[in-house]
């Protein structure tokens, strides 16, 4: 097994998330929350986290301070994006908020590196400086040696490896048991954007579509056993299974197994049914439909289930009544939460 690395993350000494800034945005500075959506099964009024949804995968997910950045996306109605030789995209939807307008954000969880999770009005803008967790395709596209100007702190993690995110507080006020402190465990699932077969294998040489992560992010707290040791571990909280832009494929199904039992909080899926070269000529599909995605809720099992990247860009063929249409027939409705863009999601972590 691939040791654990870690990575630090401090409040107090975040770095400035795009190039023209010289600190980061003020924490006084919130994002414009629509709606305020809880647990469909009822809420105790203690919530604690929360995921904000931004648009297309971009979401900022928030615990102990910590905020959390997925696929940034921020483009506006009528901007293209490139996809592959001879493809593109024109986004549909504005995001819910502008780049420039985030609150301080600590990290980016890049799933892939495709234009419409990372767009190049992101990939100009962004520090370089600035910690991104992604794949290691994406690594070498950002930071290998042929870029111009290259990122210095990609942080990249195959299938099933992990990154540490510790949460550093000069007086941790939720410590709890022996050298408890808060921390986020990311670690890498596998996703295919492309079905396998005779097109996988030429994607493998034309290289036309990139690998993608899927992530299991588990928020607890962090500690070392009393014996000492460099061995340290996550007592977890919450467990948020983000799918990526993957298809229901055999890999996925190691998941469950991996997991050992242990349940899954939240999961967000990627749906859209994205087909190339476009809806009017859908010669393959490239992410999952709404049948794919009940049958991935099925596997996975969890306790709440929120849709995302569903409706865009002028890609997705299958919309999100069609998922939702399904999940009623499937009789999953009381477990699925229907955000909009600049909703949120809160939920309580815990443990502690």
């Amino acid at each position: 097994m691939t040791p654990t690395r870690h990575l630090h993350l401090d409040a107090s000494k975040r770095q400035p998330l795009l190039k023209d800034q010289e600190s980061p945005n003020e924490d006084t500075m919130s994002l414009p929350v629509k709606s305020v959506l809880t647990d469909p099964k009822g809420s105790k009024n203690n919530e604690d986290a929360s995921i904000y949804f931004i648009g297309t995968a971009t979401t900022v997910i928030e615990w102990q301070g910590i905020r959390i950045l997925t696929d940034p996306n921020f483009l506006h109605t009528g901007d293209h994006v490139h996809l592959g030789p001879g493809m593109t995209a024109q986004r549909k939807t504005n995001p819910a908020v502008d780049l420039h307008e985030l609150p301080a954000i600590d990290c980016v969880l890049l799933s892939h590196y495709h234009e419409d999770h990372f767009d190049q009005l992101v990939e100009k803008s962004l520090n370089r400086t600035f910690d991104i967790i992604t794949t290691p395709h994406a690594k070498e596209c950002l930071a290998g040696e042929a870029k111009e100007d290259p990122f210095q702190a990609v942080h990249d993690l195959d299938f099933f490896e992990s990154l540490m995110l510790h949460i550093d507080r000069k007086e941790p006020s939720h410590a709890g048991g022996y050298g408890k402190v808060p921390a986020i465990k990311v670690t890498g699932m596998p996703g295919k954007h492309v079905p396998p077969g005779p097109l996988a294998k030429a994607n493998d040489l034309l290289k036309a579509v990139p690998p993608t992560n899927g992530w299991l992010l588990e928020l607890g707290h962090s500690f070392k056993a009393p014996t000492g040791g460099d061995s340290e571990d996550i007592d977890t909280g919450y467990r948020i299974y983000i799918s990526g832009d993957t298809l229901f494929v055999d890999e996925l199904k190691e998941i469950p197994s991996r997991l050992r039992g242990e349940k899954v909080d939240l999961m967000l899926v990627h749906l859209g049914g994205t087909t190339i070269p476009g809806p009017s000529m859908p010669l393959v599909m490239v992410t999952m439909d709404a049948e794919q995605g009940v049958k991935l809720m099925k596997l996975v099992n969890p306790e709440v289930t929120v849709p995302i990247h569903y409706d865009d860009y002028s890609v997705f063929l299958s919309p999100l009544s069609d998922f939702k249409e399904k999940v009623e027939e499937e009789g999953w409705g009381e477990r699925v939460v229907y955000l909009e863009r600049g909703d949120q999601y809160q939920f309580k972590v815990g443990g502690g």
